[in-house]
């Protein structure tokens, strides 16, 4: 059983006909647009000042994130400045985690650290209940309703959250990992735990999800950073049907963009779990993504430009967006974006060049 997505449920949100029609939002239906519409993975980030400013007066990363007037300050910003066609609301994956009982805490250089891990399935049992996880997170959704006041009335929001995998990848490391060796262990060992553990994170990312489409989020991406280093196999056992049950219990009307890293291998899967559209990273082909996802008309696609290219001379980055475009060749369903998040070494300016280059074109 798919989902019904956007493009067969129709305008059941009610949105008003000027963000109904936005690039973004069209793109996503596999709709024809005058241009691809884009916007940019942590596109309000450590490479922009003004975040930094923010982050500093709210006391730090997490403080930011609880903190709604920054938090959409700081969203809304990045949107206008950057001139992109989207904004996604500033907030990080792993609040879930700690509203499900784990404490959570970010250590300068280096990144976010789970103390309390999960080791066991009694671990797993003694996390909260996923109803109430999802109510602690309002100072998520008082954010979205704060940037969706402020932005342009044709200018989508994007809600978001982490996949289950990535989550619970997060819950058993304790933190991020190369191998991620702890969590394939405990899934290997411990089916029935996992599973659990799936389904529980699921079933708190469901409500969490809808509460930001009624908060003003017009378009959904779930991130599954780290499914990539799961084969075919472990992906279809441990993994599709919960990520295929979360995606069909969204909200209908409303696109689910499903993002990963390192998953070339993967895509069809992916696909099969009934998102509107499917992300595809820097070391993917588009065309060969794209067909792999089930082609135009199927399957609307986003991405993929290497991040680095933020990087690189003026020419090289303007120089490989044309090649994007032109491989896109004004195929509905394509959204530019970058293969992941923009790098925290990268010149504002060049993100916004980017950004220019891509709204000057036609196909």
């Amino acid at each position: 059983m798919t989902r019904p997505g956007i493009r067969t449920a129709g305008n059941l949100r009610g949105l008003p006909p000027a963000l109904w029609d936005s690039r973004l939002l069209r793109a996503c239906r596999g709709e024809a647009v005058d241009r691809p519409p884009v916007w940019l993975m942590r596109q309000a980030g450590r490479y922009m000042a003004h975040y930094r400013g923010l982050r500093a007066d709210a006391g730090g990363f997490l403080g930011l994130c609880k903190d709604p007037a920054r938090a959409a300050e700081v969203t809304v910003f990045a949107r206008q400045w950057l001139g992109v066609d989207a904004a996604i609301i500033f907030s990080d994956i792993l609040v879930v985690l700690e509203a499900l009982g784990l404490p959570l805490e970010f250590v300068a250089g280096d990144g976010p650290r789970l103390p309390r891990p999960l080791r066991s399935a009694a671990d797993v049992a003694a996390l909260r209940d996923p109803a109430q996880a999802a109510a602690d997170l309002a100072y998520v959704y008082e954010a979205l309703r704060l940037t969706v006041r402020d932005l342009p009335a044709d200018t989508p929001c994007i809600g978001f959250c982490g996949a289950p995998f990535t989550l619970a990848a997060y819950a058993i490391e304790g933190g991020g990992s190369r191998s991620f060796g702890r969590a394939k262990a405990f899934m290997y060992a411990e089916p029935a735990a996992w599973h659990a553990l799936m389904t529980r994170l699921a079933d708190t990312l469901v409500p969490y999800l809808t509460a930001q489409v009624v908060s003003g989020a017009s378009c959904l991406q779930v991130f599954d950073s780290w499914v990539g280093n799961l084969t075919r196999a472990d992906f279809a056992e441990f993994v599709q049907p919960h990520l295929a049950h979360l995606v069909r219990r969204l909200p209908a009307g409303v696109p689910v963009i499903l993002f990963g890293t390192g998953t070339g291998h993967l895509l069809d899967l992916i696909a099969a779990c009934g998102a509107d559209v499917v992300g595809l990273d820097h070391t993917v082909d588009l065309d060969q993504g794209w067909t792999a996802v089930g082609g135009p008309g199927r399957c609307a696609v986003q991405g993929n430009l290497d991040p680095c290219l933020l990087l690189a001379p003026r020419h090289r980055l303007e120089a490989a967006a044309g090649d994007l475009l032109r491989q896109a060749a004004g195929r509905p369903g394509h959204i530019v974006n970058l293969g992941h998040g923009v790098l925290k070494e990268t010149d504002p300016e060049a993100a916004r060049a980017l950004v220019e280059a891509v709204r000057a074109w036609r196909p």
